[in-house]
């Protein structure tokens, strides 16, 4: 997830979760993957791999109670997983359903204390830990956004979201036909018995809403999701003291849904699809309602500071597995960020002289590179190519063992764009997986923004140079190797969901570009470095922003003139720290340090007898634990195996 606000993938449904991810476009899933075959770690003897089969399934027993919860409220994301007789079912917005499920998730977390008291296996006591802390950490999250905040609830990306998995190419052919029965329920048609849909359009304060033009808009005998929508906002609107969505990440969300709602309609096309249209003609009327509906009544209300108060920045930095203060990653970033441009310099001033520049410095050395840009339909095969490249690179210095199957990538479309502007790995489904793979999707605009129709071209990955990183990070040895690497290994379902924070994930991702940068071209070396820079900018960038330190235009400043990114770029990244993900982007240097970390203490521990591919594939085993939990594994159980080995 190069440049990827990576938390879990949203499922249309939990508004607790909702009105917190809707405001982020991720793809890593948080809910629910059941493998048969799982082995914690390498096991030395069959006897092992039945003790650890034994304490994963009665760890299991324990997360399948959420799960099932999770899928119950939030049948988008069951569906999501593999879980096809979820595949028509929407989720309830409702304010009704969401207390009903946090009372479900009490209940069970209650349980779970319980089971924890009397429990004697050590394993399954840190996974009890571990969904404990988890779904507490979500209650008070939701308890803050239920006090203090209106939503914006943006329905486009919503249904969006709720559909692309059903049509997607790796889908079985009846799932697309399912996509057809649930947009039929997301306009009102064949609504799910007993859900809460209204049957009149809400009102705010003393405006009504038209309601004929409503009821002209009705799908069936119920209205379309778009009204339960409004109704959470009013609903919060109506409480005291309570703090509307940024100005700017409406008006941002809002220029970009016409393309993400092409983009349904392009999915039914691609799959060449009968008897949608006339819904998917309702659905558009509903959206362009609905948006104008937020223009009228949510954005004159918006606040024009972006900043998030710090008791909610401080709930994000726990979320995205980050355990200290802002202001202490951002000294740790400043020094890196001097650090990285000292690296980046001999190797830029090597390069200019091998290629006639100039000027050495390596900011300019990166605009002539960008200026050898790939394009059209040279690109895919461009980047299959380098990737094979880098595979070789992988087995050569035994940096991490390679799975039978290939690795997949794809040009993004429009609407992946204007919902996921960067480049990113959409991880396969989990719980129901029939050989579906993780995907590196790539990009090639960026979305348009307020006042703008037209999406801007980015020259930041398309040219040879960029391939090096962008590869590493999203495809091998970096996040298709994590992700995959889950189905076809397995680890228990606390440790490989409920564990996962973007921390670790992200830190993967670029601990992935460091192991394969020695092994680059100069170039490719140069910019991945630029990319390292960008990771330590965001660690300082982010929370100077949250506490007015720094200003958008000099956060721009930094991105275009010393990372050297586009225009285009730095602008995603700027709206990433000011309203898409506040807190993140911290996440991939803090992630990259603790491994570093790790990986030195585990050399120092072993000496002669640390082998880097060893390490690396009991790293990717382990699934996507915090660092905490990492560095315990390995201390605990991967340096004493090493030490016993011949």
């Amino acid at each position: 997830m190069q440049a990827n606000e990576s938390s879990r993938m949203l499922s249309p449904a939990n508004l607790s979760t909702q009105e917190n991810n809707l405001r982020l476009t991720v793809h890593i899933p948080f809910a629910a993957v059941v493998v048969l075959s799982v082995v914690l770690l390498p096991a030395a003897a069959t006897a092992q791999a039945k003790s650890d089969q034994a304490w994963i399934a009665r760890s299991n027993g324990f997360t399948n109670q959420l799960i099932d919860i999770t899928n119950r409220y939030s049948p988008e994301e069951a569906s999501r997983q593999g879980l096809t007789k979820y595949d028509t079912k929407i989720g309830d917005p409702a304010r009704a359903a969401e207390l009903a499920e946090r009372k479900d998730k009490e209940a069970a977390v209650a349980k779970l204390i319980k089971a924890l008291a009397s429990e004697s296996d050590p394993n399954v006591v840190e996974d009890l830990h571990i969904l404990i802390s988890k779904e507490q950490l979500g209650f008070r999250q939701q308890d803050y956004r239920l006090n203090h905040e209106v939503p914006y609830i943006n329905a486009t990306m919503y249904i969006y979201q709720g559909l692309e998995p059903l049509l997607d190419a790796q889908a079985a052919g009846g799932r697309h036909h399912a996509a057809i029965e649930r947009m039929d329920r997301y306009v009102g048609i064949n609504p799910d018995p007993g859900g809460s849909r209204l049957t009149e359009l809400p009102s705010i304060g003393r405006t009504a809403g038209p309601a004929q033009e409503a009821g002209n808009l009705s799908g069936g005998n119920k209205m379309g999701l778009y009204v339960a929508l409004i109704q959470r906002m009013i609903e919060q609107a109506a409480k005291p003291n309570v703090v509307y969505p940024s100005r700017q990440e409406i008006e941002t969300q809002l220029a970009r849904n016409p393309a993400i709602l092409k983009g349904i309609g392009e999915l039914f096309e691609k799959n060449r699809l009968n008897n949608w249209q006339n819904t998917y003609v309702l659905l558009q009327k509903q959206m362009d309602y609905y948006d104008n509906w937020v223009r009228t009544y949510i954005l004159p209300r918006a606040r024009s500071d972006f900043r998030l108060p710090p008791e909610e920045y401080a709930l994000n930095f726990e979320s995205y597995g980050i355990d200290i203060p802002p202001a202490q990653i951002a000294e740790m970033a400043h020094k890196a960020f001097a650090d990285y441009q000292a690296q980046m310099a001999p190797i830029a001033a090597d390069i200019a002289k091998q290629r006639g520049y100039k000027s050495s410095n390596y900011r300019d050395v990166i605009a002539e590179l960008k200026k050898e840009q790939i394009a059209g339909e040279a690109i895919l095969p461009f980047y299959e190519k380098r990737l094979h490249e880098i595979e070789a690179i992988i087995v050569k210095e035994h940096l991490v063992t390679l799975p039978d199957r290939a690795a997949i990538i794809r040009l993004g479309t429009p609407a992946e764009s204007a919902q996921q502007p960067a480049p990113h790995m959409v991880p396969p489904p989990f719980l129901h997986n029939t050989g579906q793979r993780g995907v590196f999707v790539l990009p090639l605009t960026a979305p348009a923004g307020p006042g703008s129709a037209v999406a801007a071209k980015v020259d930041d990955y398309a040219f040879d140079a960029a391939s090096w990183t962008l590869i590493a990070h999203e495809a091998r040895p970096g996040h298709e190797l994590q992700f995959d690497s889950m189905v076809e290994h397995g680890v228990s379902l606390a440790r490989a969901l409920y564990a996962f924070n973007s921390t670790n994930a992200e830190g993967w991702g670029l601990y992935a570009e460091y192991i394969t940068l020695p092994s680059m071209p100069k170039e490719g070396q140069l910019i991945s470095l630029q990319f390292r820079l960008l990771r330590a900018a965001r660690a300082f960038l982010d929370p100077e922003l949250q506490a007015g330190k720094v200003k958008p235009h000099e956060a721009m400043d930094v991105l275009t003139h010393e990372v050297g990114l586009s225009v285009p770029f730095a602008n995603q990244e700027v709206e990433r720290y000011t309203f898409r993900a506040p807190g993140q982007a911290n996440s991939y240097f803090y992630g990259f340090t603790r491994l570093l970390e790790l990986r030195h203490e585990t050399e120092q521990a072993l000496g002669s007898k640390f082998d880097a591919l060893r390490f690396h594939d009991f790293l990717l085993a382990q699934g996507l634990l915090p660092p905490s939990l990492m560095k315990k594994a390995v201390e605990e159980h991967f340096i004493p195996q090493e030490k016993s080995r011949i």
